[in-house]
């Protein structure tokens, strides 16, 4: 059984192995509410899993550390089984989906694990490692489903009660809930009054649905920037615990997750995967009540491919009103550029990239398409430009 006791003794075991994280205050995330940041990014192996895979083969046994162990992961989980592995001296094999980062792949191996790349996603390098583990006879080691991985995690818990007194709402990423778990059971043995919200991806919402139609369900498919959150199907147990500890869970999309990523990186300098910045896509956006209230959001791991992240800063800068391509319609003759750009430039806006089009066949023969993209503060900024664009007699005939 998952006990308080049994988490203050993997915060014991983990004393000497992990980074006690600190809390950063950070108000740019949404100035109604006092939030914090737990940067388990910079965790070691740049997440939380350490925590939980760590304390797992510490409990194992003299045969089951012979054996070898196995685990399978997107990446995370993988990275914390293959060093919590080789500290231990124990021979580890991680079963990968093959659509995993580059950089957690060549993380895991550096660590001193075997990789197994198996198509499909997480859940198909799930069965394989239970394949592998039945015909080599492997300990295997859960990623989530499993209470002393769940008691590994839950240590963030305490460390929360310990570094803040005053705690009203701590929101959590979910994939296959162990996290949540222990953290939920943590606080809320605690702390009751606190309030445990779970966040998961909108493109793989296996928790969000299982617990509102009050049984475990499986996803058909999974897709979403989150992939180290894309789990078809909670666990039992873990399913168990959030039924009963958690006050909500909602999802976020991924515009929110790439809007959130890149928020953290201009105000915090802080590098945040898919996943870690779930918790703070929900409070950026209000998915939870936290008006007025003091606010922990964990990141949960910072392990992001750096072709991904340049995407995921693109689409940012998009959906946050930073960057903006509008297209106008207009007579081709002298001096249209230079005026349509000083009335941009006037208003604060500016002009990164421009792409001229003759006219197509239903446009009068003198006429063209002016493509235009410029950086921007805010939506704000965009529809004044807009105005002042349409004021000088432009025709704006799209927008991107």
């Amino acid at each position: 059984m998952l006990t308080l006791d049994k988490i203050y003794h993997a915060s014991y075991v983990l004393k000497d192995v992990i980074r006690r994280t600190d809390l950063i205050i950070a108000p740019h995330i949404n100035p109604e509410a006092n939030i914090y940041l737990k940067p388990e990014n910079l965790q070691i192996t740049g997440s939380f899993k350490i925590r939980g895979s760590y304390y797992k083969i510490s409990q194992l046994s003299q045969e089951e550390k012979e054996r070898g162990v196995i685990a399978c992961s997107a990446g995370n989980h993988a990275q914390g089984v293959a060093l919590a592995a080789t500290k231990n001296g124990i021979k580890s094999l991680i079963c990968l989906p093959d659509c995993a980062p580059i950089s957690k792949i060549e993380a895991t191996k550096s660590y001193g694990a075997d990789i197994c790349l198996v198509e499909g996603v997480y859940d198909d390098a799930y069965k394989r490692a239970l394949d592998l583990r039945d015909e080599k006879g492997y300990t295997f080691i859960h990623p989530f489903n499993d209470e002393d991985v769940i008691a590994g995690q839950g240590t963030i818990g305490l460390e929360l009660l310990d570094q803040m007194q005053n705690i009203d709402a701590v929101i959590v990423p979910i994939g296959g809930g162990g996290l949540i778990s222990g953290v939920a059971f943590a606080i809320k043995s605690l702390n009751p009054k606190i309030k445990v919200y779970g966040v998961q991806a909108s493109g793989a919402p296996s928790m969000y649905n299982s617990i509102r139609d009050k049984k475990i369900e499986r996803l058909s498919s999974v897709q979403t920037i989150a992939d180290g959150i894309a789990v078809k199907e909670p666990g039992d147990l873990t399913f168990e615990f959030c039924s009963k500890y958690v006050d909500e869970i909602v999802t976020v999309t991924d515009d929110e997750v790439s809007s959130a990523i890149l928020s953290m990186i201009e105000h915090k300098k802080l590098i945040s995967e898919g996943a870690g910045a779930v918790a703070v896509a929900a409070a950026m956006f209000n998915k939870v009540p936290i008006k007025g209230k003091n606010v922990v959001c964990i990141v949960s791991g910072g392990n992001i491919d750096v072709n991904i992240l340049d995407r995921v800063i693109k689409r940012g800068l998009l959906t946050s009103g930073r960057s903006y391509m509008l297209t106008v319609e207009l007579i081709d003759k002298p001096g249209q550029l230079l005026n349509i750009s000083r009335i941009i430039a006037d208003h604060g806006g500016n002009v990164i990239g421009v792409h001229h089009e003759r006219a197509n066949a239903t446009m009068d023969i003198n006429g063209c398409f002016l493509r235009i993209n410029m950086e921007t503060r805010n939506f704000e900024q965009i529809e004044i430009i807009k105005k002042a664009l349409l004021d000088a007699g432009y025709h704006i005939c799209n927008n991107f």
